[in-house]
């Protein structure tokens, strides 16, 4: 299995500490969280955008890509009622494209709950609060599935549970709107946290929907890292080698206790031990 974790699991460090407490604590590659390199990514210049993928490369390090797409900046929205703030999101979702390809990344995570929520239909519209947010999901995506094909980037829808996000909730949802928009380069992912939410077997989910899956975040339901809860990986990576899933295991938490360096190295022995406890 290949594994990976976020870059912003290391708040406040430099780009270089990153990289080489990523490579330390025994990963191969990073995913990275674009707010942590700019409010705004279309102020990063080209040779910032290379400093930062020689950095990595230099460590032996593969930018694995995005994620926490719509952070910043502020007030950006897939779904909401203004035109012009569609369109601006729009437009920085395909610039975000063009940043992955810079950095050498191949997937991109949209997850962004506060960014897509469910639409007010507007009075005499006759449709359905999902309908509506489903054609300006699409509408908007366009521009940057245009530019994910040409760079070869996958952008993957992510599900997110209640009361996190009222839009895509599922894996099922999310592998509908895919059927629905139909592009090459538009998958679902799938993570751990929100997918427990589901309330059935996880190695089930990744059984059914495995050829839609293009990226996998790992973490404990109770939002810190593997092996820091309950949750036992050991089924969960063992239906990932059945389905002969070939991308990374990215460490995503939303705990950031105890520290870095023990959340990173822990998550990654941990999935480690799981691996070989399927193979024994």
């Amino acid at each position: 299995m290949n594994y990976a974790i976020c870059n912003e699991t290391f708040q406040g460090w430099d780009w270089a500490q990153t990289c080489n407490a990523v490579v330390e604590t025994g990963y191969t590659g990073i995913e990275i969280a674009p707010f942590t390199l700019a409010e705004d990514i279309r102020t990063l210049s080209a040779e910032a955008r290379s400093a930062c993928t020689r950095v990595a490369r230099d460590h032996g390090l593969a930018v694995v890509g995005l994620h926490w797409l719509l952070v910043s900046p502020k007030g950006l929205s897939l779904t909401g009622s203004e035109e012009a703030i569609r369109r601006e999101t729009s437009q920085y979702l395909a610039a975000l494209v063009d940043l992955c390809a810079d950095l050498g990344g191949q997937v991109m995570v949209l997850g962004s709950p506060a960014q897509r929520r469910l639409p007010d239909v507007p009075p005499g519209l006759n449709t359905t609060a999902s309908e509506l947010a489903a054609d300006r999901l699409q509408e908007c995506l366009e521009p940057a599935l245009q530019r994910a094909e040409r760079h070869h980037v996958t952008l993957c829808l992510e599900p997110l549970p209640a009361p996190e996000a009222d839009f895509i909730l599922t894996l099922r949802e999310a592998c509908l709107l895919l059927d629905r928009f139909a592009h090459p380069n538009l998958k679902t992912m799938f993570d751990v946290k929100s997918a427990s939410s589901e309330g059935v077997p996880l190695p089930g989910l990744i059984r059914e929907f495995g050829p839609r899956i293009a990226h996998v975040h790992a973490n404990d339901p109770n939002k810190r890292g593997p092996g820091f809860g309950d949750l036992d990986f050991t089924p969960i990576l063992a239906a990932l080698n059945e389905i002969r899933y070939t991308g990374y295991v990215s460490v995503e938490v939303f705990d950031y206790s105890p520290d870095p360096i023990t959340i990173a190295r822990e998550s990654l022995n941990y999935m480690r031990a799981c691996e070989l406890n399927h193979v024994s």
